[in-house]
């Protein structure tokens, strides 16, 4: 399986590349006014609105750091009801690829409560890359703020 890999400050993470539709240069936003702070805002992409997160902001409570490689990732996100809607992601240093199977990631061994996205975690050279699961990434009152027409 090939996962595309991104860093919140020091530490790597990875998201599937199946959930992923394309990943993009940082595009100017709509703000979204009373939404959850790490909401980044919307923007069209091809004659769809597509909402967007900072994944550092949600994370640590930081926005990303705009560097040339921090991208604007369109993922694969499912809606209640079954399908898929696009969801934006900011992330930094999202411009590499791993190769792993699945069979190599193991669970974290913490409670993610707070934050039920992060998932299981593999060793490599650059230490623990940890695998976000994109369907848990929005609360349900996030998701239903974001995609209203899917919750219903």
């Amino acid at each position: 399986m090939l996962f595309l890999l991104f860093q919140i400050d020091k530490d790597y993470y990875a998201l599937d590349t199946r959930q992923v539709a394309v990943v993009l240069s940082l595009v100017n936003l709509k703000q979204m006014p009373a939404t959850a702070p790490w909401v980044a805002g919307v923007f069209t992409y091809r004659g769809q609105s597509v909402p967007v997160i900072d994944l550092s902001l949600l994370a640590l409570g930081r926005p990303a750091l705009r560097r040339l490689s921090t991208r604007m990732v369109l993922v694969h996100y499912p809606v209640p009801g079954g399908g898929n809607r696009l969801l934006g992601l900011v992330l930094e240093k999202a411009s590499e690829i791993m190769r792993r199977e699945r069979s190599e990631f193991r669970d974290s061994g913490l409670d993610h409560g707070n934050a039920p996205y992060l998932g299981p975690v593999t060793d490599d050279a650059r230490g623990l890359i940890q695998a976000v699961r994109i369907q848990d990434l929005l609360p349900p009152d996030v998701r239903a703020q974001l995609f209203p027409a899917e919750v219903q």
